[in-house]
């Protein structure tokens, strides 16, 4: 009898890859795109310079998820997950912008990444810290901190802006969100799977006459352009950029490797250390890959990870056709500028359906938790509650030093160093384990 293949596996037919792996890209387009435009308003690039950046970040993302979802080599966990720029650089690669300019981002990216791919192996050790209390908190906080993304969608995008929560903003994010409702309470199957693209297809369309769509970017976006290495001049190495980047890395690394296994429980995939460390190894690799093609480090999206939980669609080979859809609007920049069109609202409609999807794949797996007799309540609470420090307030961590910050100000990575540290704390100190009981129960955590 043949053995059964695994979801995770599953090769679908073409035309439901390219439409299933279209609503991956139209909802993480959005966040893909911000890190290179914060990057150029922050160092006073110019709109071409601008546009090259974008391009570069979409094909490098695209090849990026294409190595992590197909597996090349030892790189790649082979799992249904999206790569795109990470957030966690942000405030070192202004930083270091500011005072050696793009050249001294791209190579202390690169060199961030190439300590990445070497510490890897090593790093990949921390998935014996993951057991179901750390996994169903992690997963909880990754939703509830994507929240204000989309509610700042909702409320159109520019929360400083004199019409940021106009009536009309909120009104047609609420009816996309409802549409999306209504496609999972009377559909089933291949429509139910997609209603997150129908929604943002349909939001979009209300939008047009409303006058809240600009295509004007399709009308000025050439259509094809080449992106070449070091574009911008070859890379300048400093050391103490490089170290500023470096701590980035360990914190992308960390909140990869909660994705990982966030995408792990959801798709019910086991994740061990040897695939923990083809995933960071693959991470790393398109972070030096982005260093060379004019971008920036790169790490997996968790706004895909909602994506997941909401349509049960658990191939790969969805994600893979996702890379080669997202690869190539950085090559096609017309065809990019309508993704681009799509209204904020109708992404925060969308946003708040998968965002909050992610919280309750947590939620279900802290329901398998034991927490009578044991001190799993507390864990949680204090993890939960670091966590969403930074969403409270911004500028609490304001007077700690840089390094502090770079850490902190990520509520998922404070949240699940938080975690591991009192899961450590209440359930493992003092407690001898035989290497036989460590193997069994990191094998148990995996899955």
């Amino acid at each position: 009898m043949a053995e059964q293949m695994a979801p995770v596996d599953e090769m679908l037919p073409k035309g439901k890859l390219f439409v299933f792996g279209l609503q991956h890209v139209m909802a993480m387009y959005a966040g893909a795109v911000a890190v290179p435009i914060i990057i150029a308003n922050a160092l006073g690039l110019s709109r071409e310079e601008l546009i090259y950046l974008i391009n570069a970040d979409l094909l490098v993302g695209g090849i990026a998820t294409i190595i992590q979802a197909l597996g090349i080599w030892k790189l790649g966990i082979r799992s249904p997950i999206m790569q795109g720029v990470s957030f966690a650089a942000v405030t070192p690669m202004v930083m270091v912008g500011t005072q050696h300019g793009l050249r001294g981002i791209f190579g202390a990216t690169i060199a961030a990444g190439l300590i990445g791919f070497i510490i890897s192996p090593y790093f990949s050790r921390l998935i014996r810290f993951f057991p179901p209390v750390v996994t169903g908190t992690i997963i909880t906080l990754i939703g509830v901190s994507l929240m204000p993304v989309a509610v700042r969608w909702a409320g159109g995008g520019n929360a400083s802006a004199p019409d940021f929560g106009s009536l009309n903003y909120i009104s047609l994010a609420i009816l996309v969100l409802l549409f999306v409702i209504m496609m999972f309470r009377f559909f089933k199957g291949f429509y139910q799977s997609i209603a997150v693209l129908l929604g943002l297809i349909f939001g979009t369309l209300v939008a047009i006459p409303l006058g809240m769509t600009n295509f004007s970017q399709v009308a000025t976006a050439s259509w094809f352009q080449i992106i070449t290495p070091f574009h911008f001049g070859m890379p300048l190495f400093d050391l103490t950029s490089i170290l500023a980047m470096t701590l980035a890395m360990l914190v992308i690394m960390t909140e990869t490797t909660g994705d990982m296994v966030a995408v792990g429980e959801i798709v019910g995939q086991k994740v061990d250390r040897e695939g923990l460390t083809r995933g960071l190894r693959a991470d790393c690799f398109s972070t030096m890959l982005g260093g060379v093609m004019n971008t920036f480090p790169h790490s997996a999206f968790a706004q895909n990870v909602g994506l997941l939980a909401l349509t049960g669609i658990k191939s790969r080979f969805v994600v893979v056709a996702a890379g080669i859809i997202l690869a190539s609007l950085g090559l096609f920049p017309k065809v990019a500028a309508v993704v681009a069109a799509i209204p904020a609202p109708v992404l925060g409609g969308a946003g708040i359906a998968l965002f909050g999807m992610v919280a309750a794949s947590g939620i279900r797996t802290l329901s398998k938790v034991k927490f009578d007799g044991t001190n799993n309540s507390m864990l949680v609470a204090v993890s939960l509650g670091l966590g969403l420090i930074p969403l409270a307030a911004p500028t609490f961590y304001h007077h700690m030093p840089q390094w502090a910050q770079l850490i902190l100000h990520s509520g998922i990575t404070a949240g699940s160093l938080a975690a591991i540290v009192l899961n450590y704390f209440f359930n493992e100190t003092g407690v001898k384990k035989s290497d036989e009981v460590e193997e069994a129960e990191t094998a148990a955590y995996s899955h």
